[in-house]
Formats: C-alpha cells, sequence, structure tokens
C-alpha cells in the first residue's frame, strides 16, 4: 500500500476498500471509514477487538467463519454465501488514527451505482454511516441503524449487538 497524500491541512488523505458484493447480496452492510488496521491489511474490519467477524460467526454457528491471517478471501466468499455485501459510506476522508470523530472532508461512495438485484435492506453499522440514511433511503430498501461493531462503542454489551444484529438478518430471511 503507499502511503496517503497529504491534504493542504496536513492530514493524510485516506482511500478506502473495494466492495464486497455480489448479484446475491440482500443486505449491504455499510460502515464509515476503514480503520487504520483495515487499511494496513486491505481487509473490512481487521482490528482484532472489533467485533464484526466475532457477531456474524455468533449469527451462523453452524457455519464456521475463516479463521487466521490468511483467511480473508474466505471471509468474504463466506459473507457473500450468506447474502450478505460490505461497503463503506466514504470513498476516501482525511483523518489521523481510526476514529470516525476524526474523519474530514469525506468523498461519498456511489452506493447506488452497485445495481444489486436482490437487495432488500441497508444495514448501516453504527452512527456516522448512518448519518447516510437519508441517502441510502433513495435505493426504496428498508434502511437500518445497527450497532457499531467497533471497540469504540462499549457502551453496548456483544449479546445486544448480537440481538440487533440478528434481528435485521432474520428479518431478510438470512438466518
Amino acid at each position: 500500500m503507499n502511503p496517503p497524500a497529504i491534504s493542504d491541512t496536513g492530514s493524510p488523505v485516506l482511500t478506502g476498500l473495494a466492495p464486497i458484493v455480489s448479484p446475491a447480496t440482500v443486505v449491504l452492510i455499510l460502515g464509515s471509514f476503514p480503520g487504520v488496521r483495515s487499511l494496513e491489511l486491505q481487509q473490512y474490519y481487521a482490528h482484532p477487538q472489533n467485533q464484526f467477524w466475532k457477531i456474524l460467526q455468533a449469527v451462523w454457528p453452524h457455519h464456521p467463519l475463516p479463521m487466521g491471517a490468511d483467511s480473508y478471501p474466505e471471509k468474504k466468499k463466506w459473507l457473500l454465501e450468506r447474502g450478505l455485501g460490505v461497503w463503506d459510506v466514504y470513498a476516501a476522508c482525511e483523518r489521523e488514527g481510526s476514529l470516525d470523530s476524526a474523519i474530514r472532508a469525506p468523498v461519498a461512495n456511489d452506493i447506488a451505482g452497485l445495481h444489486l438485484p436482490r437487495l432488500a435492506a441497508i444495514a448501516h453499522n453504527g452512527g456516522e454511516s448512518f448519518k447516510h440514511a437519508r441517502h441510502t433511503r433513495t435505493l426504496g430498501v428498508p434502511v437500518y441503524q445497527l450497532p457499531s461493531t467497533s471497540p469504540a462503542n462499549a457502551s453496548w454489551s456483544f449479546e445486544r449487538k448480537l440481538a440487533a444484529w440478528r434481528e435485521v438478518l432474520d428479518a431478510h430471511h438470512l438466518l
């Protein structure tokens, strides 16, 4: 990965990750923007304390999630097999660190341009992503705010997060 460009304000200008989607995507999960670790590894939700992968494994306990350092291609396949897609609301931004509160000068992704024929819902992973709900609602599918899986969201227990995520996925017949 090349070092990020530096903006006029002296902050790094970062570029996000490509979407993980297929024509079979039923629920698109939108984060805000990848954290430092995710950008370093070029993998969604790569920080070991982020609960994204743990929550999804708990939703589908009888379908083991591939683990290990080289398992990311299999994790992407695992997501797609369950009708999930993953992307972020921001394609690029300026940011120091990983906190959403540090995002500056964001550039939005073209979510409507994905052309997902089976899309039944959009689930925003956290509050920063959900700020874009007015845009995602124009796609004509239900839009949900899920509790962030980030370690910064310590006010929700794992069990409470899991229940909210399970409810949305169940509503769209993915369980």
